[in-house]
């Protein structure tokens, strides 16, 4: 099994769209946190589910997409995974950023 590792900048954006979200809604703010956090599960069997992200054309350097959200992973070896970003679909991750 593959361990599953949040990075601090990607709790940050789940943090970040969580209060954006609530600003409307905290009940919706609660349900899409917590269907984000949870659809990386799979990755603990399934290290390359996700589909390459294509501004990276690394295949290490995976997505899921859930909803609205791009949740870009990395995989680091066998027995590891780190989420790097959770990102709006509508925005292009920038090139400049280094996984």
């Amino acid at each position: 099994m593959v361990e599953v590792i949040w990075t601090d900048s990607a709790i940050e954006d789940l943090n970040d769209i969580g209060a954006y979200i609530a600003k409307d809604s905290v009940r919706y703010a609660e349900i899409t946190i917590a269907e984000l956090f949870g659809s990386v599960d799979i990755l603990e069997e399934y290290p390359s589910y996700g589909i390459v992200v294509p501004e990276f054309d690394n295949e290490f350097v995976r997505q899921i997409i859930k909803g609205n959200y791009r949740i870009v992973y990395q995989i680091i070896n066998d027995f590891k995974v780190e989420i790097l970003t959770v990102h709006n679909c509508a925005r292009l991750i920038s090139k400049t950023k280094h996984f």
